[in-house]
C-alpha cells in the first residue's frame, strides 16, 4: 500500500476513535451528572472518583488493560478495546466534570419554572439541563480532543512487561517510524495529522459559536419606563423574551401535561434513592477492594511500605510545588490570551486553531527535539535546575489548554449586558477582570483549574523520568512522586509503586472534597452569571 495513503488511513482511524469516545463521554456524563446533583452521597463519591482518575496518568491503567482486555478478551478485539479504553481515560474526566459543573449551576429561576410545571426526567434533561450544559461541553471538547491525540502514542501502542501491543492508528505508525529512524515519514504524518486536526478545529469553533448563540442567556431587552404602555416597545420585549432560554422553555411548558403533586414527590424520592444506592454501591466496591489488598499484604511488606512513606509524602510535596508553578503560569497565560481572543475575532480566528493543533500533537514525538536543542544552553545558565524546568515546561504543554479553553468559552458565554455595563462605566482591564470577568466566569475557571491540576500529573509521569529521551541521554529529576512510581514500576517493585499510588489517591480525594466540591458549591451559590440577568 502507498505509504501516504497508509498514513492518511491511520490518521482517520485515530480521529474516529477519539471523536467516537468523546461523544460517548458526553452522553454518559449527562446521566451521571444528573444523578450526582440529586444525591449528596453519590455526588461526594462521584467528584472524588473523577478527581482521582483524572490525576492518574494514562500509563497507570496498563495493568487493568492487560488483565481485562488483552488476557481475558484477547485477539484483535481485545487490543482494540484496550486502546479505546486508554483513549477514553484521556478524554472523559474533564467532560464529566464540566457537565456536573453545568448541572450544578443551572439558575434557580429555571429550576423553579421546571418544578412548577412538574416536568418529567426526560423533559428536564431535554429542555433545561442538556441545553444549559452545551456551552460548558463545547469549552471542554477542545482540551478533551487535544488530550485524545496528545496521548495516542501511549494509547494505540503500549507495552506491559516485555510484550508490546498495538492497534491500527497514527500513534502506532509514529512509534514505528521513530524507532526505525524514518523521520521523513514522521514529518509527513505530523503534517497530515495537523491538517485533519485543523478541520476538526474549524468544525468545533462553528459548533461552539452555535451553542453560545443559542444556549446562553443573552437578552437585548430595552428598559421600559413606568407609565403609559408602549405597544411598540412591548412587542420588542416579547420578541426578545421568546428567544431566550426561559422563553423557549416556557413555550414548552404551556404544552406540557401537568401532573399531580404526589407524582412529583414520588419522582424526586425515587431519584434520591437511586443516587444514594449507586453511591453506596461504588463505596462498597472501594472498601471491599481496599480490604482485599490490605489483607493480602504480608507484615514484612507493610514494614517496608511504612518506612518509605515519609519520602513518598516529601516527593508529593515537591511535585505539588511544581504544580503551583505550572498553574500560576497557565493561569496568567490563559486569562490574558483567553480575554484577548474572546474580544478580538480576527486574532481568535488564527490563534485558537494554532493552539489546538499544537496541543493535539503527541509530546513524546517532538519534545525530545526541544530538549536536545536547548538543554546545553539551559544547563550552562541554571545548572542542576534544568531538569525541573523541562518538567515544568512539559507540564505546561500538556495542560494549558484546559484552563485556556474554559476561560475563553466562559467569556464568550457571558450575557452581552455585562459588556454593555463595562463599556458604559468605562472600566479598565484590571477592574473588568476583578469585578466582572473573573466572577462571571468563575464556574468555568474552577472546572478548568481542577482539570489542569489533575492532568499535570500526566505530563510529570513522562518528564520526571524519561530514559533515552534522545540517544543515551536521560531526563530525570532528583525528587518527584511520578519518578518514584515510574522507577519502582520498571524495577518490578510493584508493592512500593502501588503504595505510593494509594497515598497519592488519598491526597487527591481530600483535594476534591476541600477544593473542587466546595468551589462548585460556591459557584452555584454566588457566581452564576445568568442569575444577574434574572435579578435585573
Amino acid at each position: 500500500m502507498n505509504e501516504y495513503l497508509l498514513i492518511l488511513l491511520a490518521v482517520l482511524a485515530t480521529t474516529g476513535r477519539v471523536l467516537g469516545l468523546t461523544l460517548f463521554s458526553v452522553v454518559t456524563g449527562w446521566l451521571l451528572a444528573y444523578i450526582a446533583i440529586r444525591g449528596r452521597i453519590f455526588e461526594t463519591v462521584y467528584i472524588s472518583v473523577i478527581e482521582v482518575f483524572e490525576s492518574v496518568p494514562v500509563i497507570s491503567f496498563f495493568p487493568i488493560v492487560l488483565v481485562i482486555f488483552v488476557e481475558r478478551i484477547g485477539g484483535v478485539i481485545g487490543v482494540e478495546l484496550a486502546a479505546d479504553f486508554l483513549v477514553f481515560t484521556a478524554v472523559v474526566w474533564n467532560i464529566w466534570m464540566a457537565e456536573y459543573q453545568a448541572f450544578k449551576t443551572v439558575p434557580k429561576e429555571m429550576l423553579e419554572v421546571s418544578e412548577n410545571y412538574r416536568l418529567s426526567f426526560f423533559s428536564k434533561m431535554k429542555n433545561v439541563y442538556i441545553p444549559f450544559s452545551l456551552p460548558r461541553i463545547a469549552a471542554n471538547l477542545f482540551p478533551s480532543i487535544s488530550d485524545g491525540f496528545f496521548y495516542i502514542t501511549l494509547s494505540e501502542v503500549f507495552a506491559v512487561g516485555a510484550k508490546t501491543y498495538a492497534t491500527f492508528g497514527i500513534g502506532t505508525l509514529l512509534s514505528s517510524y521513530v524507532s526505525s529512524g524514518n523521520y521523513f515519514a514522521v514529518y509527513i504524518s505530523m503534517l497530515i495529522l495537523g491538517a485533519v486536526i485543523f478541520v476538526i478545529i474549524i468544525l468545533l469553533r462553528m459548533y461552539s459559536r452555535y451553542v453560545v448563540s443559542k444556549y446562553t442567556l443573552d437578552t437585548d431587552a430595552p428598559i421600559m419606563r413606568r407609565g403609559r404602555l408602549n405597544f411598540r416597545q412591548t412587542s420588542r420585549v416579547l420578541y426578545v423574551l421568546a428567544r431566550n432560554p426561559l422563553g423557549r422553555l416556557a413555550g414548552y411548558y404551556r404544552r406540557a401535561p401537568r401532573r399531580g403533586v404526589y407524582e412529583k414527590e414520588e419522582e424526586s424520592r425515587v431519584g434520591r434513592y437511586m443516587a444514594v444506592s449507586i453511591g453506596l454501591l461504588i463505596l462498597s466496591f472501594i472498601v471491599y477492594g481496599a480490604y482485599s489488598v490490605v489483607s493480602a499484604v504480608s507484615y514484612r511488606t507493610w514494614a517496608l511500605l511504612l518506612s518509605q512513606t515519609p519520602f513518598i509524602l516529601y516527593s508529593m510535596v515537591v511535585d505539588y510545588a511544581r504544580i503551583a508553578v505550572v498553574l500560576a503560569i497557565v493561569f496568567i497565560f490563559s486569562t490574558l490570551l483567553g480575554y484577548y481572543f474572546a474580544l478580538h475575532a480576527r486574532s481568535e480566528m488564527i490563534g485558537v486553531p494554532f493552539l489546538q493543533v499544537f496541543s493535539a500533537y503527541p509530546a513524546p514525538i517532538y519534545f525530545p527535539f526541544i530538549y536536545i536543542a536547548i538543554e546545553p544552553a539551559l544547563y550552562r545558565l541554571i545548572g542542576g535546575y534544568t531538569s525541573d524546568l523541562f518538567v515544568i515546561l512539559l507540564g505546561f504543554i500538556s495542560t494549558f489548554y484546559y484552563l485556556f479553553y474554559s476561560f475563553w468559552m466562559g467569556i464568550k458565554a457571558l450575557p452581552a449586558e455585562y459588556f454593555d455595563v463595562m463599556r458604559n462605566m468605562n472600566m479598565g482591564f484590571f477592574r473588568r477582570m476583578r469585578s466582572v470577568i473573573i466572577p462571571g466566569t468563575f464556574p468555568y475557571l474552577i472546572s478548568g483549574i481542577s482539570s489542569t491540576v489533575n492532568s499535570i500529573w500526566g505530563g510529570f509521569i513522562i518528564a520526571e523520568y524519561w530514559p533515552g529521551i534522545y540517544g543515551n541521554r536521560t531526563l530525570q529529576v532528583q525528587t518527584g512522586l511520578m519518578k518514584f512510581i515510574d522507577v519502582n514500576t520498571q524495577n518490578g517493585n510493584i508493592p512500593l509503586a502501588a503504595w505510593a499510588s494509594v497515598l497519592f489517591g488519598v491526597v487527591i480525594v481530600v483535594y476534591s472534597l476541600l477544593f473542587t466540591k466546595k468551589m462548585m458549591d460556591l459557584a452555584k451559590k454566588r457566581y452564576v452569571a445568568e442569575e444577574g440577568i434574572f435579578a435585573a
